[in-house]
């Protein structure tokens, strides 16, 4: 099927779909600490070290973000979709006991809780937020990065999380 012309609101979000992007929890650490999967994640630039995430407006992490300041970023292992379940459902309890269901450490930078078996972890701090139509785009000057282990990452393509094949390692770089 080609579709031509902008798209419905769901056809928009099909189609957007069918870009892979890695998944990812951001959390915020403090007294109101906060963890949301996101997938809206990226790398803006190497000096100064930013990255962004795209937050919606009606999100809890939204105003948390906005108040802390400071947040940190894991990307996770292929084997956590649970834990990317976890973060993306809205019936899941607030504050510091959403965080029971998972082991993580709290970022020595941030403040935030890091989700452990992650890939990697990123802290940062709140640098700019720019407008982006229902949604707000945080960019986040980094002051910590740890590469955590060699796993593969969790992708969401097409409105569902996947793993990447394993490659022989012979034919990585």
């Amino acid at each position: 099927m080609v579709v031509t012309g902008l798209p419905d609101r769901a056809g928009l979000r099909t189609t957007f779909g069918t870009f892979a992007t890695g998944i990812t929890v951001v959390t915020v650490g403090g007294a109101r600490p906060h963890g949301m999967t996101a997938n809206s994640f990226t790398t803006v630039s190497l000096d100064p070290a930013l990255v962004l995430v795209c937050v919606g407006h009606d999100a809890i992490m939204h105003e948390a973000l906005a108040e802390n300041g400071r947040f940190g970023v894991s990307i996770l292992a292929s084997g956590q979709e649970e834990i990317a379940r976890h973060f993306a459902d809205n019936r899941r309890p607030l504050g510091s006991s959403q965080f029971d269901f998972v082991p993580w450490v709290p970022g020595p930078d941030s403040g935030a809780p890091l989700i452990d078996g992650a890939v990697a972890h990123y802290e940062c701090e709140l640098w700019r937020g720019y407008d982006g139509g229902d949604h707000t785009i945080f960019v986040g000057r980094l002051l910590s990065v740890r590469r955590c282990n060699e796993e593969d990452v969790l992708i969401y393509l097409r409105g569902r999380f996947r793993q990447l094949e394993q490659m022989p390692r012979d034919l990585v770089g």
